[in-house]
């Protein structure tokens, strides 16, 4: 076994939420997977014993914590009533409860109380608009305290929630909500990003055009730029914070009732909207972030790069349901400068800084070394998804941030709204790995004949129900959309479509999409592997890989953004065959490299490895809007074999 790059001392590990949960559990467990054991095979005492562990507030308890333990067709704490809303609302009112700012860099603090006091006026200002439970709510909107305030109000009412970032498209924006039919759309006049101002007018009335369910607007004056929006009223979003405060109520509701609409991707395809439920949601955030994240009351602070199109921005916003102090931050990750976000912490106090594998390869391919120019006390977690995180960004992070500290690379999606995969604070750190399933969560590596593998690359699935698996996809009755999607190859068993080793020490690797797994001479391929082997090349600032379809084979094709003022040559080419060759296999080598002035990604930061190959293919890409820069692709239509 490889030697950790991180262990907790023992002190970190006895003042952890993680432990005291293991203390007051009916077995005393020495281990963090004799605790997965027991979590995931005798399920109905773990989730009873978490919902008393997490104080959640509710105003009727559960009857039975799992009818129909099957998938699909499980319920959830049954019996049960909540308010998603009430439980964010509930911390100690003179915390502070949300940090806003934005690429001015002056930010703006709001405790508890006034985070509820804010909540009761919105909540009655969209009552006064026909909010009311089941009504949807839709928002078009910058990563801002207003938004979640609203969203907070929408909640409370027993509203459902669902969101894009202003940086979507018009017609983006229309194949998502298009589907649900919002009676309410609440947006800002623009946004700031690499500081610049984006007036928001044409989007939204390329929107209002299109879907005439909208019967109000919503404003946020969110930037010094004027704006007209035809159709519908239009309310501000002061008019509705002029309503007389008070306490919010709460529509009390069952733990399935939905709460979130969410989207998927949609760069080759309409995107899926997939409806989570508020008490789903609640649970598997608190457990995500007491648990595996040590996120304590009073004490935690965490922030999260995301914009509100992405699931971490849901997952961020949860956070106040443990008592943290949450950050949100909206504009450019790197204006005016690339270290921004580093300062951050130290001006802040962070304790968990959440990010992505592209934002710390840019760092490294800009030689920014935080530790030289912060001093990073309070940082104790930093969290990555969005990408698998390649070993040497694990060796950049503990050589060039902080030595002590949890690197916590994590994996689900927007599907499960969660993780499947995660951190745990008891729990090593190893080079390039995920360190370990997440409690209640029975994931496992399958080879083709559904046989669980350990040691060898398969396909993420899980054999056993969760509370935050989707209700099901709007406009999808029969639910036959929602099984296609989940439990078509192995039935029963949810299929997640990622492509993953589970390693001798409990961890586990994630080798990208199943989906856009290359297939050499019939020999599965993971991606990550390939794009792991190419991290240290200096010429190479990013790259895509897919595999081509050639007669009855497949060819590997590589496709390299370089440095400025570097160009492909034929020893580069050489340097780089080699290097893949010698850190994986043969079969691994690229049959094809070109460079490419830019590698395509969704608007929430992933690379679109399905969207290349449709457009090398010359097939048609459906969605561009659900890119940030969807012109690159141009370039992939016009490369020659």
């Amino acid at each position: 076994m490889k030697d950790p790059l991180w262990v907790p001392s023992k002190e970190r590990i006895r003042d952890s939420l993680m432990y005291e949960f293991m203390q007051g559990c009916p077995e005393k467990f020495d281990s963090y997977f004799d605790l997965h054991e027991w979590s995931i095979g005798d399920m109905e005492s773990f989730w009873s014993q978490f919902w008393d562990f997490s104080n959640i507030k509710y105003s009727k308890s559960y009857d039975s914590v799992l009818k129909n333990p099957v998938m699909p067709g499980a319920e959830w704490f049954s019996g049960s009533e909540l308010n998603y809303a009430e439980n964010l609302l509930k911390g100690d009112p003179n915390q502070v409860a949300v940090i806003s700012l934005g690429e001015s860099g002056s930010a703006k603090s709001m405790t508890f109380r006034e985070l509820n006091l804010r909540v009761s006026s919105v909540q009655k200002g969209l009552t006064n608009l026909g909010v009311k439970k089941g009504t949807i709510v839709a928002g078009f909107v910058p990563n801002c305290v207003e938004t979640v305030i609203i969203m907070l109000a929408v909640s409370s009412l027993g509203g459902i929630w669902t969101s894009c970032s202003p940086d979507f498209g018009s017609r983006g924006v229309v194949d998502r909500f298009g589907q649900v039919n919002p009676h309410i759309l609440i947006t800002s006049n623009g946004y700031s990003y690499n500081g610049k101002l984006f007036n928001l007018e044409d989007k939204v009335n390329g929107v209002l055009n299109v879907i005439d369910s909208i019967k109000h607007v919503v404003e946020i004056e969110y930037v010094e730029i004027s704006s007209n929006f035809n159709h519908v009223s239009v309310v501000s979003f002061d008019n509705l914070l002029n309503n007389e405060p008070s306490n919010p109520s709460f529509e009390q509701l069952p733990f399935d009732h939905p709460l979130y609409i969410m989207y998927s991707s949609g760069t080759t395809g309409p995107p899926k909207s997939i409806i989570h439920s508020s008490g789903g949601t609640l649970i598997q955030h608190m457990k995500e972030h007491q648990l595996h994240c040590d996120v304590k009351p009073g004490k935690s602070k965490i922030f999260w790069f995301t914009t509100c199109g992405w699931m971490m921005w849901n997952w961020l916003v949860s956070g106040l349901s443990s008592g943290a102090t949450i950050v949100l931050y909206d504009g450019s990750p790197s204006y005016p400068n690339i270290d921004k976000l580093w300062r951050m912490i130290d001006d802040l106090g962070i304790t968990h800084f959440g990010t992505s594998p592209k934002f710390l390869s840019a760092c490294d391919s800009n030689e920014i070394l935080p530790k030289e120019f912060c001093n990073l006390d309070s940082l104790e977690t930093i969290l990555s998804t969005g990408s698998p995180l390649v070993e040497e960004q694990f060796d950049w992070v503990y050589s060039n941030v902080k030595s002590d500290i949890q690197l916590s690379s994590i994996s689900g999606g927007t599907d499960i709204i969660g993780c499947f995969l995660a951190g745990s604070p008891i729990l090593p750190v190893f080079r390039g790995e995920l360190q370990c399933p997440q409690l209640g969560m029975s994931v496992e590596s399958w080879n083709d004949d559904g046989v669980s593998v350990i040691g060898e690359n398969g396909e993420l699935v899980c054999t056993k129900p969760f509370p935050s698996m989707p209700i099901g996809f709007w406009n999808d009755d029969d639910r036959s959309k929602y099984i296609s999607a989940y439990f078509e190859e192995f039935e029963g068993v949810w299929t997640h479509g990622d492509y993953l080793e589970i390693t001798n020490n409990g961890g586990a690797i994630i080798y990208g999409r199943s989906d856009t797994t290359l297939n050499p001479g019939g020999v599965r391929i993971g991606t990550a592997e390939i794009y792991r082997s190419i991290e240290n090349f200096e010429e190479v600032l990013d790259s895509v890989v897919i595999g081509r379809p050639e007669g009855s084979d497949v060819s590997i094709v590589l496709c390299l953004k370089l440095i400025d003022g570097i160009s492909i040559t034929k020893d580069l080419e050489e340097k780089i065959k080699a290097q893949i060759r010698k850190s994986t296999t043969p079969r691994h080598v690229p049959n094809y490299i070109f460079q490419v002035s830019d590698i395509p990604y969704t608007i929430s930061g992933k690379k679109v490895e399905k969207a290349v190959l449709h457009a090398i293919l010359g097939k048609n890409v459906k969605n561009k809007d659900a890119l940030i820069n969807p012109d690159s692709l141009k370039e992939f239509s016009n490369l020659h074999f």
